[in-house]
């Protein structure tokens, strides 16, 4: 057998036969510097020639298995954290891959504000030097979009260093350091995003089913494998981002998702709230690892950001299990879509997956609205997630309107009653429902103690 580097390129020769003969290769995800998903499962999987017998030794383990079709796959046993180690995968002919951890992997996906990378964040020159962590490793997907599933993303395994992190989505890096930090172990980045991209095309058509508000995508689709694009589907188009940009990465083991998206959805706000989460039922249905965990941040204040999208994200907690919402209305820029503080932002993802994904009881989470009784003249909102207490950051409560029978809403005095807050207004003598928050940007202060701002809210939800 010969070997040859992770990475060659599937080679072919002309057998006698006339054949074409292919090497054994592994997936690009598994190459040089490659992160894997401790304590469950780890599939691995390439190609190589039809019939060909594949063995693949790692860690102490040895599994072997017949390509088919041009592909193969096996499942490696639960891995412990650690490395660097060494995978071989041998067919006909070698390969060793190299310098690979095992840890924790998240996959980080969206449009623009994940995608962002950490050169064009806030004060780029004062994270890079501080950012010599050669257990982090993230892989960028190349952006491309398909009608059809592809085996493969086009992208590297990269160290994180002063040299390498510029390039990096910003708050999966931020996530990744905070992470690292306090596991003590490896952490794995797949970050796959595309700026200005719609959430219908990073769901795989199955996702479309069932959802009569999601029809009219699977019809899109429907009428595109009868009269497909002449100049090819564009990034915009049903499902094209997931065949190329998630398909490839399933069944990759990891431990769940951080997402940054809904701007571009933001004119379509009421179907967002079906679609987004058809998106996360979607992928855990793909990955076949259970409800696992999928951790998202909601649109930071904009002026071209109405609250509906948001709404759309916080009615998403109470519809899909093993979710959180990092809440960001004190890191936007209402001249700006893209705000540039992203070290908050990744911070945020990183409490939530320390609770969700590995079980600390710590306080993750902003205040969230549970429910209003009204009493009088004045309105009772209680929360959840009010961790160690209710505070007003610098001053007096503020955002709050009140309406009563008329519909007609008004500023309100607000103020923090143990973990409630009292809504009232001069002239509103029986209120019918409370808005916080409730504009393109808002100007808000409802905090907890542990620092962490509440989400906006309407108590009349349509």
């Amino acid at each position: 057998m010969r070997p040859i580097t992770t990475r060659l390129l599937l080679l072919g020769a002309t057998l006698s036969s006339g054949l074409l003969y292919a090497e054994v290769k592994p997936n690009v995800l598994f190459s040089d510097g490659a992160v894997l998903q401790r304590g469950q499962n780890v599939p691995v999987w390439g190609t190589a020639n039809d019939g060909e017998k594949v063995t693949v030794e790692f860690a102490g383990q040895t599994a072997t298995t017949t390509a088919q079709g041009g592909k193969w796959k096996v499942e490696l046993k639960p891995l412990k954290a650690g490395g660097p180690f060494s995978m071989k995968i041998s067919g006909d002919n070698e390969v060793t891959v190299n310098n690979l951890l095992v840890g924790e992997v998240w996959v980080a996906s969206g449009q623009s504000n994940m995608e962002w990378t950490l050169n064009v964040s806030f004060q780029p020159e004062v994270e890079k030097p501080k950012a010599k962590f050669p257990q982090i490793r993230m892989i960028t997907a190349k952006k491309v979009a398909s009608l059809t599933p592809l085996d493969e993303i086009e992208g590297k395994w990269q160290e994180c260093s002063p040299e390498t992190v510029g390039g990096f989505s910003a708050v999966a890096y931020y996530f990744a350091r905070d992470l690292h930090a306090k596991l003590g172990v490896p952490v794995g980045i797949i970050s796959t995003s595309w700026g200005g991209t719609f959430a219908q095309a990073w769901t795989s058509p199955d996702g479309f089913e069932g959802q009569p508000e999601l029809k009219g995508y699977a019809d899109q689709l429907k009428a595109a494998a009868e009269k497909p694009p002449e100049k090819g589907p564009g990034q915009h188009f049903p499902s094209v981002l997931y065949n190329a940009m998630i398909a490839p990465v399933v069944p990759y083991g990891m431990k769940g998702v951080i997402w940054y998206q809904g701007e571009s959805n933001a004119g379509q706000s009421k179907q967002y709230q079906t679609l987004f989460p058809a998106l996360i039922a979607d992928w855990r249905t793909k990955w076949k690892l259970g409800d696992f965990p999928f951790l998202y941040v909601q649109i930071a204040p904009f002026k071209g950001q109405p609250p509906e999208i948001r709404e759309a994200q916080f009615l998403t907690l109470a519809k899909t299990k093993n979710t959180a919402m990092a809440v960001t209305t004190d890191y936007g820029d209402a001249n700006d879509i893209h705000p540039k503080q992203k070290e908050p932002v990744g911070n945020r993802l990183s409490l939530a997956a320390r609770a969700l994904a590995y079980g600390e009881k710590i306080v993750y989470s902003g205040p969230l609205y549970q429910e209003m009784k009204a009493a009088g003249d004045k309105a009772w909102i209680s929360f959840s997630h009010v961790g160690g207490g209710l505070a007003a950051k610098d001053g007096d409560l503020k955002g709050f309107t009140i309406a009563g029978a008329d519909g007609k809403f008004v500023p309100a005095k607000a103020e923090i009653k143990g973990d409630k807050v009292i809504v009232s207004a001069e002239g509103v003598a029986e209120p019918k429902a409370v808005r916080y928050g409730w504009t393109n940007v808002p100007d808000v202060n409802l905090f907890n103690k542990e620092g962490l701002p509440a989400s906006p809210f309407r108590t009349d939800v349509p």
